[in-house]
């Protein structure tokens, strides 16, 4: 059975960071990209950063580029995201995904076949 679990979510003040983790079991996924996602109360789930195979090419969200870094450790079979200069707009509960065959897309959530359950981030001003 795949499990993503997240954690690392918190209350910070803008400016301030924090860095989420998601422990996988189930399989390995160090084959396969991993990516970050993220909601809002009233939005759709939203593209965060992807890691695209073991210490490979990343992408973010424009909304993130430069504050948040995506990163793996394929022995734990886990990925992080390192999120700095916190703003309240990235306030949301952030999920982890991963997918079980290929498809050539990574920036949608029809890409991702396995979810975690989400860890809540709040940035206060």
């Amino acid at each position: 059975q795949v499990q993503l679990v997240e954690s690392g979510g918190g209350l910070v003040q803008a400016g301030g960071s924090l860095r989420l983790s998601c422990a996988a079991s189930g399989r390995t996924f160090s084959g396969y990209p991993m990516a970050w996602f993220r909601q809002a109360p009233g939005e759709e789930r939203e593209f965060v950063a992807v890691i695209k195979r073991t210490s490979g090419t990343t992408d973010y969200a424009d909304s993130v580029k430069g504050r948040f870094t995506i990163s793996r450790d394929n022995a734990k079979n886990t990925v992080y995201l390192q999120m700095n200069s916190l703003k309240p707009e990235d306030t949301a509960v952030y999920y982890c995904a991963a997918r079980a065959y290929y498809r050539d897309s990574y920036y949608s959530t029809d890409a991702y076949d396995y979810w975690g359950q989400g860890t809540q981030v709040t940035v206060s001003s």
